[in-house]
């Protein structure tokens, strides 16, 4: 292996133990809602199950992020540092911030920032205009549905006509988009993928957990507080672990789609296939980081957007571990933050607007707006300024 290869190895890794770290509120920010499990316990569960969590999925996201966004012939050891470097530095500065931000974006940016400095914008894989246009009519058709279907609701819970024109537009385009996705109709994929469920994936995280915390209401509606507690709690823990195993699922799959990107470019492998060494050494990176928590972000996530309950933090888990599940086998990378912060609030919103802490969240979406962004231009800048310093290598 070249100097350079083993550099790229070890960054990658880094990212993913750092990914951990943010990450950890993730898989354990319900449980130490609820107290279903001391913090210690909780962390310990959710690296194990955050580790196993690449071995039992796919590596369709890894494929995803390694031929999906630049194209393939374009990608060298030096963009791929670069990108990583960018993208680690930003979730450790989030991390230390108390700051839930998207390892995936953060990665994503750094991609296309360096693949933009190094090769041009050429180096993008865009979506065509078919593609553009079955997405725009896509979302006038779910928009136009959904607030049509909205309105009714919106009036019957005295909710102001302009929020509810933008909730039923926004709810209807995610799931006329997901439908037709599952359905086969469109087909979305690499950076187009990505850039859409921004904003579908914690709209889905939302639903799912909402809902799911009625149906468990209504289905328990005569039970007291107690004996919802006691089957509820190890019903939380399950969930928990189920939902850390998707989130492993996915994040770990971050260094497996650099270092395999790595060995190809430096000639090691032929084409994109996962040597078992390096899905293990990912899983170890991410379970590890999170065995050390991020503490700032879990207090945040945890405790500070709304009061969560047993019976809530289960329905949040399962729901967040069924969003995340379907994306991976998808191969669509999204934000694991967004989708576990949609099921925090879409469990809070069961109890009322008032219920959630919208300043608090306005804070975590502000993160979330910034992250793909941020990290292009400081993948871009690094980028520009090797070409000047070293313009041979």
């Amino acid at each position: 292996m070249s100097i350079l290869l083993i550099i790229g190895i070890l960054l990658a890794l880094l990212f993913n133990f750092v990914n951990g770290l943010n990450g950890a509120a993730n898989s354990i920010a319900t449980i130490v809602a609820t107290r279903a499990l001391h913090p210690p316990r909780a962390i310990a569960l959710a690296s194990l199950f955050n580790f196993l969590g690449p071995f039992l999925f796919t590596a369709a996201i890894a494929r995803t992020l390694g031929e999906g966004i630049l194209t393939p012939s374009g990608i060298t050891p030096t963009l791929l540092l670069i990108a990583i470097s960018a993208a680690a530095g930003l979730v450790i500065l989030a991390t230390f911030s108390g700051l839930p931000i998207s390892s995936t974006h953060a990665l994503v940016g750094g991609l296309i920032g360096a693949g933009i400095a190094l090769q041009g914008a050429d180096i993008l894989i865009l979506p065509g205009g078919d593609t553009l246009g079955s997405l725009g009519l896509a979302i006038a058709i779910g928009a136009g549905a959904g607030i049509i279907l909205f309105l009714p609701i919106a009036r019957t819970f005295q909710i102001p006509p302009i929020q509810s024109l933008y909730a039923g537009g926004v709810v209807g385009a995610s799931l006329s988009i997901t439908f037709l996705m599952i359905s086969g109709t469109l087909y979305l994929s690499g950076i187009s993928a990505i850039l859409v469920f921004i904003i579908v994936s914690p709209i889905l995280g939302f639903l799912a957990a909402f809902l799911f915390d009625v149906l468990i209401s209504y289905l328990f509606r005569h039970s007291r507080q107690n004996i919802r507690r006691r089957i509820f709690r190890p019903l939380h823990v399950a969930g928990s672990a189920f939902q850390a195993t998707s989130h492993g699922g996915h994040d770990g799959q971050h260094a497996i789609a650099i270092i395999t990107a790595l060995l190809i470019a430096e000639g090691v492998l032929g084409e994109f296939i996962v040597p078992l060494w390096v899905t293990a050494a990912s899983a170890a990176a991410i379970g590890l980081g999170t065995l050390f928590g991020g503490w700032g972000v879990i207090e945040r996530v945890a405790k500070k957007i709304t009061r969560i309950r047993p019976y809530q933090g289960f329905s949040a888990t399962i729901s967040g571990g069924m969003v995340l599940s379907a994306v991976i086998t998808a191969g669509i990378p999204v934000s694991t933050t967004h989708v576990i912060n949609g099921t925090i609030v879409g469990v809070g919103m069961t109890r009322g607007k008032s219920a959630v802490q919208w300043n608090v969240f306005r804070t975590i979406i502000v993160g979330w707006l910034i992250t793909i962004p941020l990290a292009i231009l400081v993948s871009w800048v690094i980028g520009y300024a090797f070409r000047l310093l070293a313009p041979g290598i």
